[in-house]
C-alpha cells in the first residue's frame, strides 16, 4: 500500500468521509480511506445517531405496548433490556460491514489506522499494532467529525457521569437519570430512558430548550415532554459533579444568582453539544488554518488555505448533522472532478426523534423578524389530521412561514408523528422556491400525515379545510 499513489485520500471513515470515497471512486478516482476507530460510520452510525434511533424505536414500541388498553392489547409487559441493548448492538453491526461492503464493490481501500497529514499530498497512518505508513495522492480531504464538549470541571467516566455514548449502553435502567444539555442527544436520550422506566430530569443553562428552534415550536416541545414526565430546570448552571459507586449528584444554581439545589440520580449524562476533532492531524505544522471555534477554515469550494487539503462535515462550519457531511463530501469530490458541486445550507433540514418528533427546515419566525421580512403564517393541528387520530398521536402541528408578498416559503416547522420523514417534502418544494400556494394545490394522499403540510399550506392563505 505504501507504493500506491492516491488520487484522493480521506482522513476519517464517518458519514461524510465515506460517502466521498464512494462517489470520488465512481467518479474514476483512486482512493484510500483512513479510519483509526476499526469500524466504518462514524461517531453517527457506532456511537451516535444510528445507535440511538435503534433504542429510541424500541423504547417507543415498550411504551405503546405498556398502555395499548385502547388499541385492544392487555396484558403484563416486561422489559429485557439485555435483548434490547443487543439488537441496538446487531443493527451497528449491520450497518458498518454493509460500508465495508460498498467500499469494496468500489474499490476504495479501506486503511485502518490514526492519519496525520505529513505534509499536502502525503498522510502517515499509523497502525493499531503500531506499525507506519505512508500514503500519496494528490488530494487529501480532512472528515475526523467531532466529538463530545466536555463540561469544565467535570470528569466524564462512563460509569456515573456518561457522555451520549455511555447513555447508550446503561447497565440498568435508572431510577433517577440527570441531563445536562437540553438539546437534541439529551432530550433524545432522556426520552429512551424515561420511556423505559427512569425518571428523568434536565438542567440547562438557557431559558429554554432546542435552542435554535422556532420558539413556538420549542415551547409546545417542552409542554409535551413534560406532559410525558420529563422535568426541566432552565436558566440553572451546572456548579459541581460528585460521583461515586453507587449514585451522583449534580449540584447547579440559578444562573441569575440563588440558591444552589443538589440532583441526586443513579447517573449524570453530559450532552452540552460537540466540537470539531482536529487533533493529531497535524494541521498547525503544514499551515492549515482553523477558525476561532477550532473549525478548519474553507472556501466555497471546501479547500483549505493549503493547496489539495479539503475539509468537510462537523470540522468545518455548518450544522453539525450527518446528512449536511455526506452533502459536504460529495460536493467536494465533484468539485475535484471539474463538475458544479453545491450545498445549501439554508435548506438542511433538522430533525429530533422523540415522540413526537420535531422536524424544520429554513427560518425561524425569530429569525424572519430579526431581518424585517414581512410574512404570513400558516398552522394546522395533528389534532385535526384523520391520520393522527387513528395513530392516536396527535400533539403538535405544522407551521409554514412565506413571504406576505411572494408567498414564497421561507420556513417549514413540524411537531408531530413522523415530522422528519415529512420534512424532506418541504426542503424539495423550497429549493425550488415553491410558494405554500404550490404546495396547497399538490394533491396529497389521503388519510396520510402530509395533509397536514396541505392543509398549513391553504392557512397561509386563511383557507385551510379541516380548522
Amino acid at each position: 500500500m505504501t507504493d500506491t499513489t492516491y488520487d484522493l485520500i480521506v482522513i476519517g471513515g464517518g458519514p461524510g468521509g465515506y460517502v466521498a470515497a464512494i462517489r470520488a471512486a465512481q467518479l474514476g478516482m483512486k482512493v484510500a480511506c483512513v479510519e483509526k476507530r476499526g469500524s466504518l460510520g462514524g461517531t453517527c452510525l457506532n456511537v451516535g445517531c444510528i445507535p440511538s434511533k435503534a433504542l429510541l424505536h424500541s423504547s417507543e414500541l415498550f411504551e405503546e405496548a405498556k398502555h395499548g388498553q385502547k388499541h385492544g392489547i392487555v396484558g403484563k409487559i416486561s422489559l429485557d433490556l439485555k435483548a434490547l441493548l443487543a439488537r441496538k448492538d446487531e443493527v451497528v453491526v449491520n450497518l458498518t460491514k454493509g460500508i465495508e461492503g460498498l467500499f469494496k464493490k468500489n474499490k476504495v481501500d479501506y486503511v485502518i489506522g490514526s492519519g496525520m497529514i505529513a505534509k499536502p499530498g502525503q498522510v502517515g497512518v499509523t497502525t493499531p499494532d503500531g506499525k507506519s505508513l505512508l500514503l500519496v495522492a494528490k488530494n487529501i480531504l480532512i472528515a475526523t467529525g467531532s466529538e463530545v464538549t466536555p463540561l469544565p470541571g467535570v470528569t466524564v467516566d462512563e460509569k456515573r457521569v456518561v457522555s451520549s455514548t455511555g447513555a447508550l449502553s446503561l447497565p440498568n435502567v435508572p431510577k433517577k437519570l440527570v441531563i445536562i444539555g437540553a438539546g437534541v442527544i439529551g432530550l433524545e436520550l432522556g426520552s429512551v430512558w424515561r420511556r423505559l422506566g427512569a425518571e428523568v430530569t434536565v438542567i440547562e443553562f438557557l431559558d429554554r430548550i432546542t435552542p435554535a428552534m422556532d420558539m413556538e415550536v420549542s415551547r409546545q416541545f417542552q409542554k409535551i415532554l413534560e406532559k410525558q414526565g420529563i422535568q426541566f430546570k432552565l436558566a440553572m448552571k451546572v456548579s459541581g459533579v460528585k460521583a461515586s459507586n453507587k449514585d451522583v449528584v449534580v449540584s447547579a444554581e440559578p444562573v441569575a444568582g440563588g440558591k444552589a439545589e443538589d440532583f441526586k440520580a443513579d447517573y449524570a449524562l453530559v450532552a452540552i453539544g460537540r466540537r470539531p476533532y482536529t487533533q493529531g492531524l497535524g494541521l498547525k505544522e503544514i499551515g492549515v488554518e482553523l477558525d476561532e471555534r477550532g473549525r478548519v477554515k474553507v472556501d466555497g469550494h471546501f479547500q483549505t488555505n493549503v493547496a489539495g487539503i479539503y475539509a468537510i462535515g462537523d470540522v468545518i462550519a455548518g450544522p453539525m448533522l450527518a446528512h449536511k457531511a455526506e452533502e459536504d463530501g460529495i460536493a467536494a469530490v465533484e468539485t475535484m472532478a471539474g463538475q458544479s458541486g453545491h450545498v445549501n445550507y439554508n435548506l438542511v433540514p433538522s430533525v429530533v426523534y422523540t415522540m413526537p418528533e420535531v422536524a424544520c427546515v429554513g427560518k425561524t419566525e425569530e429569525q424572519l423578524k430579526s431581518e424585517n421580512v414581512q410574512y404570513k403564517v400558516g398552522k394546522f393541528p395533528f389534532l385535526a389530521n384523520s391520520r393522527a387520530r387513528t395513530m392516536g398521536n396527535t400533539d403538535g402541528f405544522v407551521k409554514i412561514l412565506a413571504d406576505a408578498k411572494t408567498d414564497e416559503v421561507y420556513g417549514v416547522h413540524i411537531i408531530g408523528p413522523q415530522a422528519g420523514t415529512m420534512i424532506a417534502e418541504a426542503a424539495i418544494a423550497m429549493e425550488f422556491r415553491a410558494s405554500s400556494e404550490d404546495i396547497a394545490r399538490t394533491c396529497h394522499s389521503h388519510p396520510d400525515l402530509n395533509e397536514a403540510i396541505k392543509e398549513a399550506a391553504l392557512a397561509v392563505d386563511g383557507r385551510a379545510i379541516h380548522i
